[in-house]
């Protein structure tokens, strides 16, 4: 093992996933991300004699079923971890593991800089802080979000539950994003315009003054800025029709180990003090829309407000 990633590796497996000697754990990796894959893997055989490391070709995109092997192994053990390339967050597979028992994180798109910094934390403390803000947003009528650069959205959550991702995967079933630190919804329905000046992809990281505008009517966004993002929509949009175009998620950071934006979605949307939105599946994070798209955009400096008051956000980037 790479001995910088030993101290992430063992965070992951023994702080987050609390693996045990008599459990299974099913490592899921892709040729792209397999330092990683081993690493993790390393760390859960330090634990239980019941460990595997799964390797296949990366994804074509977010959303993309892994092969039947790789979904079967996941349902069928006590714990999994997948650094891969391209997101299985939002996939049937890792649905369905849940749904069987299994608990376990996706590390999607993970480098070697966003492992070592996203995992270098305490995963308590950020509990602490999602437990915090989801007191603050649980039973809001409507979330308002704005900023100086234009954003004014208003997400109405319904009868969604909001939902926190603190890290600490200890429960039958339990999921979590690792890096981790975040409370979302997915609303059932939403209106306004939001503007992204933080990272989204395919752009990572947004040059100082570059934003996307995003307008939305009805739950569903309307118009699109950029020309990259709007052509991962439509050519979405040709599988699955409108529902490329549902307006997915509002998620408010609560990690306060990021300190600055690095250009990775998985980490920069944990960021304390910022808001992330996204569009197309929600059907992982409780709505109702399959798709094969998942594209979150983090809007840095945000002003939130819950039913008309505003609310403190945690310190951050």
């Amino acid at each position: 093992m790479n001995e910088e990633f030993r101290g992430p590796a063992e965070t992951a497996v023994e702080q987050c996933l609390d693996l045990q000697t008599d459990e299974s754990c099913a490592v899921v990796t892709d040729d792209k991300r397999l330092p990683i894959g081993e690493a993790l893997y390393e760390a859960a055989s330090a634990v239980t004699d019941d460990a595997v490391l799964l390797r296949y070709p990366p994804g074509d995109q977010h959303g993309e079923e892994p092969p039947a092997p790789i979904a079967a192994a996941m349902r069928d053990a006590d714990a999994f971890l997948a650094p891969t390339t391209k997101s299985i967050s939002h996939t049937r597979a890792r649905g369905d593991a849940c749904e069987a028992g299994a608990r376990g994180a996706t590390l999607p798109g993970i480098t070697e800089e966003v492992f070592l910094t996203g995992l270098d934390a305490d995963y308590e403390n950020i509990r602490e802080e999602c437990d915090a803000m989801l007191a603050k947003v649980a039973d809001a009528d409507e979330v308002r979000v704005t900023t100086d650069l234009g954003t004014d959205f208003t997400v109405y959550p319904g009868d969604r539950e909001w939902r926190d991702d603190h890290g600490m995967i200890r429960e039958p079933g339990s999921f979590s994003n690792l890096p981790a630190g975040e409370v979302f919804v997915s609303p059932e329905t939403a209106e306004g315009t939001y503007v992204v000046d933080g990272t989204m992809m395919p752009h990572g990281l947004l040059d100082n003054g570059e934003t996307l505008t995003f307008e939305v009517e009805d739950g569903f966004v309307t118009s699109i800025s950029d020309d990259d993002i709007r052509e991962q929509v439509e050519t979405a949009a040709e599988e699955v029709g409108d529902a490329a175009y549902n307006l997915a998620e509002l998620g408010i950071g609560t990690n306060v180990a990021v300190t600055e934006l690095v250009g990775s979605v998985l980490l920069d949307e944990k960021a304390a003090g910022t808001v992330h939105v996204a569009l197309g599946d929600d059907a992982g994070i409780g709505g109702d829309t399959d798709a094969p798209i998942h594209l979150d955009g983090i809007i840095r400096d945000p002003t939130v407000y819950v039913d008309g008051e505003r609310i403190e956000l945690p310190e951050g980037v």
